[in-house]
């Protein structure tokens, strides 16, 4: 997990050096200026040495500006080498995001990938910073300050060791209490955005079935939740307090009772007592300073395990060697195909699927929710690997084609249209980046949207909200179906794609699609009949299998699952629309 997550340091290893450096300077300059100020009041202000109090005011003053000036150099290159880490961890788990396969977005929730990229990181960013900085300065402040109380009294630092022991016995205590519970805490955080996310998404489905109290009720329990855990974690820090104070004082006293008998028996000198009270400050402050670092990388490890996990996932689907580069035609071919979404699950989503389809021609795919449609066409671009048998595009198994090459060469509009934040130009060019205005109105038209688009305000230049919230269902799908043509497919996939518009424009959809591309493979799904029955085969799946499979007319003669659904359609039964 650290290489992981160090190699992420990357351009900004140098401020991650420049930090602990001028941090070492600081705490040196800082142990210096007690020391200095025990020989001004014993060699200075006791003896009335006005030259000596001044020369040492002197030496003190030049040690704190340039303690100052290295604390403020030391926090600007801590600052710039954390902020670099958290913005590299970003880049490296969207970049590894976006080469998920569809399988492995199945095993993380979107809730849960966003809180790796944001908390997560927050909190590895904070620890990384706290561990080029504090982690530096404690340690060095600590040891110099009890090398330094041994070198003005051995008797006294005693006294000092024994309370670091005990402060120490207890951190570590506390820190190894409170870990397992920000574990418990993160997966919370995740519970919580996830309710979070589908409420705010699905805002107006909320208000629709006015379930506004009962998903606020839902929110407060995920909230308490987490404040529980998180108030858990708090009680247990904030022993740290109590602690720090205990040995504080108890130092104190013990230096003020030891340190006055030494005053007046001769062994140890007013500056030097002096001193000491100023080193013990630093220690116990030190000490602290290293509960809070612990405490921190303790919570941060949790969050880093999480990260690397991301960042180290390997996709199930990657592009071979020599992958290639050319689909010569939109035919396809499904031979002894099973599928399964968990490789060691018995039963199978697609079970023996066997299917030709001919470049250029239309496929229909009829069948009951849940009878594996949507799994059927997601094995064409390589969405998912097929368990058994072979997928083939173009005369050649889908596994061989360069990823890329065959996903462009592959239009899939899937069941859930999405859009983006954006002008309709800039959503069509999602299809093709470099389609001129004209590509994207002929696309457009044949999709049936010019119509609509042209009404509005701006046009093509209209704005369309995440999620395309300012357009109709159906408004939505045909922009989805034009962005799709944009990519000029060999193969185009319509995943119940024209569910929300009426029968005229989906014939008119249809009827655009056989005559203005007709070397491309249409794969319509479908759960109107009359939106496939010109297609020139039709299969029916049930329960992953191939029920039945021909033209509509052979259909009609030979499927009595087919030819019942039919008449009900035909007779407007609101079931079957």
């Amino acid at each position: 997990m650290l290489k992981t997550l160090l190699n992420e340091v990357k351009e900004y290893k140098k401020a991650s050096l420049a930090a602990p450096l001028w941090v070492a300077l600081e705490v040196i300059l800082e142990v210096f200026i007690p020391f200095m100020l025990s020989i001004m009041v014993d060699q200075g202000i006791e003896k009335g040495n006005l030259n000596v109090v001044m020369v040492t005011a002197l030496f003190m003053f030049l040690a704190a500006m340039l303690s100052l000036l290295a604390g403020a150099l030391s926090g600007k290159y801590a600052a710039i080498a954390s902020s670099g880490f958290a913005k590299n961890l970003r880049k490296a788990e969207y970049e590894n995001i976006m080469n998920f396969s569809f399988r492995e977005l199945d095993a993380y929730s979107t809730s849960s990938l966003i809180t790796r990229m944001m908390t997560d990181v927050t909190n590895v960013q904070m620890a990384y910073m706290m561990i080029i900085r504090s982690c530096v300065r404690a340690p060095m402040m600590l040891v110099a300050s009890l090398f330094m109380s041994f070198f003005i009294n051995r008797r006294i630092a005693l006294i000092f060791l024994g309370v670091i022991l005990f402060l120490g016995i207890v951190l570590f205590g506390i820190i190894f209490i409170v870990r397992p519970i920000f574990e418990k805490l993160f997966l919370k955080y995740d519970d919580l955005n996830r309710s979070t996310q589908e409420n705010i998404t699905a805002i107006r489905v909320v208000k629709s079935f006015v379930r506004q109290d009962h998903e606020i009720d839902h929110f407060n329990k995920e909230s308490d939740a987490l404040f529980k855990i998180q108030r858990k974690a708090e009680l247990i820090l904030a022993l740290n307090g109590p602690a720090m104070q205990l040995s504080a004082y108890t130092c104190i006293v013990l230096i003020s009772w030891f340190g006055a008998h030494m005053i007046v028996d001769g062994t140890m000198t007013t500056g030097e007592l002096l001193s000491l009270f100023t080193y013990i400050m630093s220690m116990l402050m030190a000490l602290m300073m290293l509960s809070m670092v612990f405490v921190m990388v303790s919570m941060s490890l949790a969050s880093g395990r999480r990260i690397a996990q991301v960042i180290t996932q390997e996709s199930t689907l990657n592009s071979p060697e020599n992958g290639i580069k050319t689909i010569q035609d939109g035919s396809l071919t499904f031979e002894s195909v099973y599928f399964n979404y968990v490789n060691d699950k018995p039963d199978y989503v697609l079970t023996d699927i066997n299917l030709n389809v001919p470049a250029g021609s239309t496929l229909g795919i009829l069948g009951s929710t849940g009878s594996s449609k949507t799994s059927f066409v997601q094995l064409i671009p390589r969405l998912y690997d097929v368990t058994m048998g072979h997928v083939e595009v173009g005369g050649i198994d889908v596994r061989r084609y360069d990823l890329q090459t065959l996903r462009d060469g592959v239009a899939m509009v899937l069941q859930k249209n999405v859009l983006f934040s954006g002008t309709i130009k800039e959503n069509m060019r999602w299809g093709n980046p470099q389609a001129t205005d004209e590509e994207i109105m002929e696309a457009c038209r044949l999709a049936q949207a010019d119509e609509f688009i042209q009404k509005m305000p701006d046009g093509y230049d209209t704005y369309i909200e995440r999620g395309g919230a300012n357009v109709s269902g159906g408004q939505r799908q045909r922009l989805c179906i034009a962005r799709a043509l944009l990519k000029k497919p060999k193969i185009l996939i319509l995943d119940d794609s024209t569910s929300a518009v009426d029968t005229r424009t989906d014939a008119q959809i249809r009827q655009a699609f056989l005559e203005q591309i007709p070397d491309t493979t249409k794969i319509i799904i479908a759960q109107r009949i009359s939106s496939v029955q010109d297609a020139d085969q039709i299969i029916l799946l049930d329960d992953g299998k191939i029920l039945a499979q021909g033209t509509h007319e052979q259909l009609l003669r030979t499927s009595p699952v087919y030819r019942e659904t039919f008449e009900a359609q035909q007779k407007g039964d609101p079931e079957h629309e």
